[in-house]
């Protein structure tokens, strides 16, 4: 997988297409999730995007801090469904964990996790805190990586 990383305004017709098809698909549709993704924070945000034979199949979006949440933050990790069994999603979270290193140097990032995913975020080296929360109808749990 090649992964490259842009700003809204950089984003070709394409891309931008492909983005939002994999966020339907994986979010709304798979996880039977009817919420607005199209939230105009796109605009604001870097994304990181992951592409194998020319079509998109992983995908996060980054906010500076401010934007988001108070620190640096990473959103939409997705995965299309039937590339997991390769390790993307780990491939497309430490490209985005390295854009970070490189363009906000020794800031925490802080995340909305799924809470089904902690294992997989923890892994990567956040921690949870705080309560367990809907967002979507989904619980979640806020995660810390210092």
């Amino acid at each position: 997988m090649q992964v490259s990383v842009k700003t809204f305004d950089q984003l070709t017709t394409k891309e931008l297409y492909q983005i939002l098809r994999l966020r339907s698909e994986v979010f709304v549709v798979e996880q039977d999730c009817v919420y607005q993704d199209l939230d105009n924070k796109d605009q604001k945000a870097l994304h990181v995007i992951g592409v194998k034979n020319d079509d998109i199949v992983a995908y996060t979006r980054i906010f500076k801090p401010g934007d988001y949440f108070e620190n640096v933050s990473i959103g939409r990790v997705v995965v299309s469904s039937d590339q997991r069994k390769y390790g993307l999603g780990k491939h497309i979270m430490q490209s985005s964990l390295d854009t970070i290193d490189a363009r906000f140097p020794n800031k925490p990032i802080e995340i909305s996790a799924q809470t089904y995913l902690l294992k997989f975020y923890t892994e990567l080296g956040f921690n949870a805190i705080g309560e367990e929360y809907l967002e979507d109808g989904i619980p979640h749990k806020r995660m810390l990586k210092n």
